[in-house]
This record gives C-alpha cells, sequence and structure tokens, in this order.
C-alpha cells in the first residue's frame, strides 16, 4: 500500500536492482492523502469482520453502541420504512441483502430511527459494496458475510460496537523511474505498471503480477542493451490511493503526477506507453486495451497510435500461443489514463477483475462461467495461491515482445523509421496536433481529470 513502509521496501528493491543492471534510476516523490481505516464491529468483545460501505460516514472514534435490531427477513428486507418496528429506534439494524440498493436500505433504516446499520451478505463471500448516491439522511454502513450475519440474528437486543471510520494524513511516496543508456530519446517507449496494493491484501494478482513481468523484462533487457529507441519503465505508486480515496481523486496518482510534471516537449519524447495492470487472473480472460474502439463500447478509441499497439499484442497472443483475445475499453480506470489524456498512443494487457466471465469466454479460455475473472480482487485473499502462472507467463512474453518491437522501431506508431533523423520543429508541431496537444500538460490533465472524476 502506498505510504506503508511494505511499499517503500518494494520500490527500493525495485530501484536498486534495475541500477545495478545499468539503467539510469530515479526516485520521483511526491505527497498524497494516506488514508487507513478501522473497520470494526463486535459484541461482548468478540470482533466480527465488517467492511464499510463505500459513501458512508465515519463514525466517532470509540464507534457507536447500541443493541442490535433485527430486521425481518424476506425478499425486501429493510427496504421500506413499514420493514421497520418501532423498536429500531437507537438500534443498529442488522439487514438482509437483497431486494433493492444497499442505499435504499440505509436510508430506510435512517428514516425508521436507527443509528447504524449492518447488511449481511445473501451469497458466499464478503459484501464489499458502495451506497452509491443515497437520496436521504446518512449512517454509518458496513457489510458483513452470510455466515456473520447468522451468527449476529441469534444476538438481536444485544448491544453491539460499530466503529467504521477513515483516518487520512498527507504523505509523501515516490514513482521509480528507469530508461536505458542508449537510444533515442526524442522517441522513447515507455511501460509502466502500479508497484501498491489495495489496503486489505498483498495484491499479488493487482498489481505483483503486471510490476513481476515488468521488471523481469527490464532486467532480461538492461540498461546498456543496445537499441533505436530508448526504453522507459515507470513503477507507480499510489495507484490505489490508500484505503478509501478523498472525494473528487480517481486514484491513479503516481501516473498522473509523473505526466504533470512533464514539459510539452517531454510529451513529444514519448512514442507510447503500454500499461500491465493485472496480468495473472486465476479465471483467466485475455483483454487487451481497445485502441481502436472496435468494439464500440464506453469511451472510444484512444490516439492515434493506440490501435496499432493493440494489434501488436494480440497478434503475438494469438501467433505464439494460440489465444483469442478481446478487446476491454480504455474507460480510465488504469495508469494509462493520464498518458491518453495528452494525446500519448496507449496499450496494454488484462486479464479480469471482478466482471464475471461469460459462458462464450469460458469456453474460449478454459474458465468458469457465471464467477468473476479474479474473485480476490481487492481482497485480503490475492495471494501468491490467487495466481494464473501460465495466464502470466503468455502475457510477459508479450511484454517482452511488444519492448523488442517497439525498441527497434515504432514506425507503426507514429511513422518515426529507423535511423530517421531527429524531427523538425514544424514536424514536431504536425505530430502535437495529430495527437491533440494544443495546450501544458497541467491544465489539460486537470480538466480531464475534473471531468473523469
Amino acid at each position: 500500500m502506498a505510504g506503508s513502509g511494505g511499499h517503500a521496501k518494494s520500490a527500493d528493491y525495485v530501484a536498486s536492482v534495475l541500477t545495478t543492471a545499468g539503467f539510469a534510476v530515479s526516485k520521483q516523490e511526491f505527497p498524497f492523502s494516506y488514508s487507513t481505516r478501522v473497520d470494526r464491529l463486535s459484541v461482548d468483545g468478540t470482533q466480527i469482520p465488517i467492511i464499510r460501505m463505500y459513501g458512508t460516514p465515519s463514525t466517532s472514534a470509540g464507534g457507536v453502541t447500541a443493541p442490535l435490531d433485527v430486521v425481518a427477513v424476506d425478499d425486501t428486507s429493510g427496504c421500506g420504512t413499514s420493514d421497520y418496528t418501532p423498536d429500531v429506534v437507537g438500534k443498529i439494524a442488522l439487514i438482509k441483502r437483497g431486494g433493492c440498493s444497499f442505499a435504499q436500505k440505509q436510508v430506510s433504516a435512517e428514516a425508521s430511527g436507527a443509528v447504524g446499520v449492518v447488511i449481511y451478505n445473501n451469497t458466499v463471500g464478503d459484501l464489499d459494496a458502495s451506497l452509491g448516491e443515497p437520496a436521504g439522511g446518512m449512517i454509518p454502513a458496513g457489510g458483513v458475510t452470510a455466515a456473520a450475519g447468522a451468527r449476529l440474528a441469534a444476538l438481536a437486543g444485544q448491544p453491539v460496537t460499530l466503529e467504521l471510520r477513515v483516518v487520512v494524513e498527507e504523505r509523501t511516496t515516490f514513482n521509480v523511474i528507469a530508461e536505458t543508456k542508449g537510444g533515442r530519446k526524442d522517441n522513447i517507449v515507455m511501460l509502466g505498471s502500479h508497484l501498491d496494493s489495495r489496503w486489505r491484501g498483498p495484491g499479488l494478482n493487482d498489481n505483483g503480477t503486471g510490476s513481476a513481468a515488468l521488471l523481469e523484462t527490464a532486467l532480461q533487457l538492461g540498461g546498456n542493451a543496445k537499441v533505436e529507441n530508448a526504453v522507459r519503465f515507470g513503477f507507480w505508486s499510489a495507484e490505489e490511493s490508500g484505503a478509501m480515496p478523498p472525494p473528487g481523486s480517481i486514484g491513479l496518482e503516481g501516473s498522473i503526477h509523473y505526466v504533470r510534471s512533464l514539459t510539452f516537449g517531454q510529451q513529444l519524447d514519448i512514442a507510447a506507453y503500454l500499461n500491465f495492470d493485472m496480468l495473472g487472473s486465476p479465471n483467466v480472460g485475455y483483454f487487451t486495451y481497445d485502441g481502436d474502439n472496435s468494439d464500440l463500447v464506453g469511451a472510444g478509441p484512444g490516439p492515434y497510435g493506440s490501435a496499432q499497439i493493440e494489434r501488436t499484442l494480440t497478434d503475438f497472443l494469438k501467433n505464439a500461443h494460440g489465444v483469442s483475445v478481446e478487446g476491454t475499453d480504455l474507460s480510465g480506470d488504469s495508469d494509462y489514463f493520464p498518458f491518453s489524456t495528452v494525446g500519448i498512443p496507449v496499450g496494454g494487457l488484462f486479464t479480469g477483475a471482478n466482471e464475471i466471465e461469460t459462458s462464450a469466454q469460458a469456453a474460449k479460455w478454459s474458465g468458469i462461467a457465471g464467477a468473476p475473472f479474479d474473485s480476490c480482487f481487492h481482497q485480503a485473499c490475492d495471494n501468491l495461491g490467487n495466481i494464473n502462472r501460465e495466464a502470466l507467463d503468455r502475457n510477459a512474453d508479450a511484454v517482452a515482445w511488444a519492448v523488442g518491437i517497439y525498441a527497434t522501431s515504432t514506425e507503426s506508431i507514429n511513422g518515426i523509421k529507423r535511423g530517421e533523423a531527429k524531427e523538425t520543429t514544424q514536424k514536431a508541431v504536425e505530430r502535437s496536433s495529430e495527437r491533440n496537444l494544443t495546450e501544458p500538460v497541467g491544465a489539460s490533465l486537470d480538466l480531464a481529470c475534473n471531468d473523469f472524476a
């Protein structure tokens, strides 16, 4: 997690081994809002795991202690005020999931006089959910497992303590940037992955897999490699932005800070950016970012050159490993976003998060239909046992292939041939026009981030 001692040790390790491998390495420090969470539900001194729902207010330090009121269990448990008896006033309501949104249950509970809400799952697993935008009053709300809900239901009337807090403080973290010493510095190929994890777990798939593939590729290449185009690697911090991103934040703080730090000319010097976030999901899917918007889903195509990157990665996985690849939308949810915002061609690989794998996808990739690609996404169980090693191996091969291709020539992306002289000022202006770079990066990226948030 960014801002923690564990992340600092990981980043220091990456910087150390890349320096030894001959790269020009720098640490780019930046401030960010570090947040930790206190998610606590206790009954008579016994702790019951609970997860604070996104959008709920924090309790005061020490939490709120009140009797537990079990709301009548039916298909729409707690959805309307009629589900609550007058006894709920001043109590913490225990409600079953289902029938309406979590926000509606919270609003109805608050309107009925409850001082807190505990919602228990109606299926196996943790209940890590968002309240969205409740239309009415707000009281602390958290989610527990179905088993915990059954246990609590037998404790009706007993006092429970509910403490759900986010503690935010300003800290400093850093990106690690490494670049080959040789190669053109005006036509750089850049690759990146986020090195931080979510607060709840070690983050071995998200994003140990992307970082491991990137690091091994860099070490195999070596900082003194004879390349036509310089290769730059970015290991980003604060992509996950702590336990609870502050209001208005979109995460991606390390990569956004990096792109904001670039001058206009430095933007133009980056020929392409390739992003690798989650390369070993256990119920694997094989996706490349949809650079040409051929899927006609979501945000539209990436900057010119993104389609060519998509084709390079897709063709490699098909030809080298017989894998049929699907596109995934450039929705702005990973570290390619700030690069694409300023017109740099982007691409990359992804094996799926908590989206549900369809029957057609399961048949194609020998997966499990109706299950998430990664059921441990952002969970404590995202450990070494959560990695599909075959998928990671295949995708790591694709990372290395892309580096080999574009370190040699980016002609397919931006038309710049091997050995071609440095662009004239006029040609650089024309290329910036193609990439829609019409103002300094700070202003354009600030506007895009505000719109996205």
